[in-house]
């Protein structure tokens, strides 16, 4: 077994089971991710995301951070 493995097992034994459950949840997603087609964005989402780039006040999130890991229960 490889050690990244090993490490995964030896993390995953020491978890809550809340925890093991967000963990299932990304490799079950990461699999699905993968066999997802990628799609090209739409000129007017490329435009929002340079406004929000360029620290436009109208495209900044309207949630901090923190607010939102509490939102997600992360």
């Amino acid at each position: 077994m490889s050690d990244i493995k090993e490490r995964i097992i030896g993390a995953v034994t020491i978890m809550s089971e809340k925890e093991a459950e967000k963990v299932w949840n990304l490799i079950q997603s990461a699999f699905f991710l993968s066999d997802v087609e990628e799609v090209k964005p739409e000129p007017d989402e490329l435009e929002a995301l340079r406004q929000y780039e360029a620290g436009n006040p109208d495209y900044q999130p309207c949630i901090s951070t923190e607010e939102l890991k509490k939102e997600l229960n992360l």
